[in-house]
């Protein structure tokens, strides 16, 4: 019976993954039909009322607790997201996670993934990565390891556990949907400034 209750939790999960995805697909579609319209973005001289609810939820400090709390019934989840500029490219990526799924999920499976993590070299070379290196070479010289037997056992575990992909010989990547992910786990471990 817990087995439904994870499986009806998913599937609740993905229905309001979806209702967002639609609705937000609506509002930038709309957005597309109003700037095709004839008239240029951002030669209006009064603010559309689209962009000055943005500017009230831009000065609300709490926006996004505000709006986990409008979609999701109690008792409730957490959101992560985020829209970054890194050499690679711009990453936006949201994800929207139950309590109920949360809690009934087997946490030890995110053991080898946290592990991975937990080591100050890995970390080094990860952010050497998402900084823009991404030959072994470049790896190497901005992580700091002298020996290449180190690097890529290293790689190999960042690589077992998804932090990485092989993007060719000797290149290396985080992938787009680690990107946010991974800078939300070094801010809730205090390494923000």
């Amino acid at each position: 019976m817990a087995s439904h209750d994870v499986l009806q939790a998913e599937l609740d999960e993905l229905r309001r993954a979806l209702a967002g995805a639609l609705t937000r697909l609506d509002a930038l579609e709309q957005g597309v039909a109003d700037t095709g319209a004839g008239e240029r973005a951002g030669t209006s001289s009064a603010p559309s009322p689209s962009s000055a609810s943005a500017v009230d939820e831009a000065t609300d400090v709490f926006w996004a607790l505000d709006g986990v709390k409008k979609r999701l019934d109690p008792p409730g989840g957490i959101v992560f997201a985020g829209s970054v500029a890194v050499p690679a490219g711009p990453v936006d990526w949201q994800i929207t996670l139950t309590t109920d799924g949360l809690l009934a999920a087997d946490w030890a499976q995110a053991a080898p993934s946290l592990a991975a993590l937990g080591n100050a070299t890995r970390l080094g070379l990860l952010q050497a990565v998402v900084g823009g290196a991404d030959t072994v070479a470049q790896i190497s010289a901005e992580g700091g390891l002298g020996s290449t037997g180190q690097l890529y056992h290293h790689l190999g575990q960042l690589v077992a556990t998804g932090w990485l992909v092989a993007v060719g010989r000797g290149r290396y990547a985080v992938p787009p949907e680690r990107v946010v992910p991974l800078l939300v786990v070094l801010g809730a471990a205090g390494r923000t400034s």
